[in-house]
């Protein structure tokens, strides 16, 4: 099937006036701020001019368990997006901005693919408005103030050993991992080792996504503990004096990004945290001013329903006060097939030539998984769809077998050909998910906010990755007792693993069983709001592989970008 780039999809596509899009949700002219001629920033004052109860039905779009691939999150949001406006709904979409890691590394970018797509693709994958960058400068900055502070005397009495702000790049960069700075002569800074991250690490991005006001990011921005004192006091940004100047750097980056879809829906992109050591779902500012305007909100949570899911629930929701009406869990015949343990997927590579070949035993083997997810959404009271993400290789038989293990559970089930058919592909889905939303919500919190820290963690690694318990190495016991004792306890908690499985071992596939969760280090973001226990190797660095995209990418001779995918 010959089916035209990504890229040239959405050059083809007759993109609206900004004006215009915003209309089809009541947004006025006089609340965008534009960026060229197909972004444009909405101003804060749309949280005060629109309506101040919600109006929208809330939408989740989550995932199994996903291969290295992916399994089509942002397309499916997308497609259903367009598929409810075909059924006569009003809807607007909400998604995180791509990281140009990823984009010019192995991953390639993120705004969906084939006819449901975020246009144009190139400004949502490159640079956008600069949010990124405002994120990047606002987090060295408080780095630069920190180790300025340390060459100034110190009074503050913070310990170089006990440092914990490192600093950002929005490139795929291993070399910078762990570096020393501070070498030469005294007039150059103290030497320290340190290293960066990559931006949507930050957890500067990860406040700005759930801040809900200019203020209130404000204030977050000053909570953010970069390091400790030598008796373990936390020293935060405000005592560094660095808050306010942060807060104005990121004065723009917090209105969120219009654009429109390759069918003209409203898209709402703002924000990128990190779907490991942060809560990966895009802001609570864009929810909010959707939410308010439309009758459908469709969003997206990072990785599988184990991780974005159940953040967006127990984080986002805790901090937005909104309340999904149902949830979607993308399943794909290839990422059950990979759980069946007969496969190996790796990115980058072509898919086993085996894979392919029509056999629904392979993934009825896999099919465990799917049932956990679709559990681990029901634990928080709401209706759970499953869309199959059609693909040209799959047979019916194989989506059969996915209906047959859906259905089986109690779910509802539609097949999805939005990639190829856009918004009309999407129709049965868009219809089984006003049906789920229809029914009386029952949304409940995992854990209450008065919960210790170890209740909390306990209870997810128990309810929602099956282990049988949690074992704390000691320095991870010490970072617990310190953080109730700070005022931290009421936190709630992101668990960091691996997204490859519900486990913290990215080797087990399905539903593992008789494992116990190791949580071998537990930091604070206590500006973003949330402790992080960290399970496993985190890499908050990507690198790039032997063939990244940026090897592709070029400019010709009319300035048009070639090779984005």
């Amino acid at each position: 099937m010959n089916i035209p780039s990504d890229l040239d999809i959405s050059r083809a596509t007759a993109l609206k006036p900004l004006e215009d899009v915003a209309a089809q949700l009541g947004i006025g002219a006089h609340l965008l701020e534009p960026y060229g001629r197909s972004v444009a920033k909405i101003s804060l004052d749309a949280l005060e001019e629109l309506p101040e109860e919600p109006t929208a039905r809330y939408i989740v779009v989550s995932a199994i368990t996903p291969t290295p691939l992916g399994e089509g999150k942002t397309t499916t949001t997308v497609g259903l997006g367009q598929a409810l406006r075909h059924l006569g709904k009003r809807s607007a979409i909400a998604v995180r901005q791509p990281s140009m890691g990823p984009t010019f590394g192995i991953k390639g970018g993120a705004a969906g693919g084939g006819y449901s797509q975020v246009v144009p693709m190139e400004a949502l994958n490159l640079h956008l408005t600069g949010d990124m960058h405002a994120v990047t400068a606002a987090h060295n900055l408080l780095a630069a103030m920190l180790d300025n502070h340390l060459h100034k005397g110190n009074s503050l009495g913070v310990d170089p050993h006990r440092i914990t702000w490192r600093r950002v790049l929005d490139v795929n960069d291993r070399d910078l991992r762990n570096i020393v700075i501070g070498l030469g002569g005294r007039a150059d800074g103290t030497p320290r080792q340190t290293g960066f991250d990559i931006t949507a690490a930050s957890e500067v991005m990860a406040v700005l996504a759930l801040s809900t006001s200019l203020q209130d990011m404000r204030q977050r921005l000053g909570r953010i503990v970069v390091g400790y004192t030598r008796d373990g006091e936390p020293v935060s940004a405000e005592q560094l004096r660095a808050g306010g100047a942060m807060a104005v750097i990121m004065r723009e980056a917090i209105k969120p990004n219009l654009m429109q879809t390759t069918e003209n829906t409203p898209v709402l992109v703002h924000a990128g945290p990190f779907g490991n050591i942060a809560h990966g779902n895009s802001s609570v500012v864009a929810d909010r001013i959707a939410s308010r305007c439309a009758d459908y909100v469709v969003t997206e949570a990072g990785f599988g329903a184990d991780m974005g899911a159940e953040r967006f629930f127990n984080i986002k929701c805790r901090t937005s006060g909104l309340r999904p009406d149902a949830a979607v869990l993308v399943a794909t015949v290839r990422a059950l097939k990979a759980h069946s343990g007969r496969y190996k997927v790796v990115a980058g590579k072509p898919l086993p030539a085996a894979m392919l070949a029509e056999n629904p035993d392979d993934v009825r083997a896999g099919a465990a998984n799917l049932r956990k997810q679709i559990d681990n959404i029901r634990l928080h009271g709401v209706s759970p769809v499953v869309a199959i993400n059609a693909f040209p290789t799959d047979y019916h038989s194989e989506h059969d077998a996915i209906r047959e293990v859906a259905e089986a559970e109690g779910a509802r089930v539609a097949v999805s050909n939005h990639f190829l058919e856009g918004g009309k592909g999407a129709l049965e889905l868009a219809e089984a998910v006003v049906a789920a939303a229809e029914e009386p919500s029952g949304f409940q919190l995992l854990y209450p906010d008065s919960a210790d820290l170890r209740t909390k963690i306990e209870t997810i690694a128990t309810k929602v990755y099956g282990a049988d318990g949690v074992s704390y190495l000691p320095a991870a016991a010490r970072a617990l007792d310190g953080y109730e004792a700070n005022g931290y306890g009421n936190l709630p908690v992101c668990i960091a693993k691996t997204h490859l499985s519900l486990s913290s071992d990215p080797t087990l596939l399905g539903a593992p069983t008789g494992w116990t969760l190791p949580v071998r280090e537990v930091r604070a973001s206590v500006g973003a709001g949330f402790i992080y226990p960290i399970c496993g190797e985190m890499r908050t660095m990507p690198g790039l592989g032997s063939h990244p995209a940026a090897e592709s990418i070029d400019i010709d001779e009319h300035g048009q970008i070639t090779g984005l995918s």
